[in-house]
């Protein structure tokens, strides 16, 4: 695996003290270069895909962790924020503002579950139901801008997944 690094491009020509590090590249069998980083490839892979999405969930009023709430909530409606915070892989607190604001722009209502009071049950709004054809543009934007055909995606998605397992405590 080889990933492009930024190292290079943060060393300025007008670097005054020589850094050995930035000449040349590592060792075939250095464990510790950088570009051979599982996390770094990781890590770049996700800030790039995701700034893929900005521009397209810009115009529904939405983020991407708003999106990825949207996703939840199109598949199966009404939600306790206890089941969305395990289908997202979010802790609640991290979840809460995430919805106060797809509530306060209307796509969304949170009340008190009536079989449960200690629960809030997270429900689309008519609003939110309809945000849903215009999501369903992104998916195609999205594998056109990456170039990579639906089986491409798929393997990619199984292999993410598998990590994911690997990687849970």
């Amino acid at each position: 695996m080889t990933v492009t690094s930024r190292t290079d491009a943060a060393a300025s020509p007008d670097d005054s003290a020589p850094n050995e590090f930035l000449a040349g590249a590592p060792a075939p069998d250095d464990l510790l270069a950088l570009d051979r980083q599982v996390c770094f490839a990781l890590a770049v892979a996700s800030r790039s895909v995701i700034a893929l999405y900005r521009p397209l969930l810009e115009p529904m009023g939405i983020t991407h962790p708003q999106y990825l709430v949207m996703l939840a909530l199109w598949e199966r409606s009404p939600l306790s924020v206890k089941q969305l915070s395990g289908l997202l892989q979010l802790d609640p607190g991290t979840l809460s503002p995430l919805l106060k604001r797809l509530e306060a722009i209307g796509y969304v209502t949170r009340r008190r579950d009536p079989r449960d009071e200690r629960a809030l049950a997270v429900e689309l709004t008519a609003s939110g139901r309809e945000l849903r054809e215009q999501a369903l543009l992104v998916p195609p934007a999205i594998m056109a801008r990456l170039g990579l055909s639906l089986e491409e995606l798929k393997v990619l998605h199984r292999s993410l997944t598998q990590v994911i397992a690997a990687a849970a405590p």
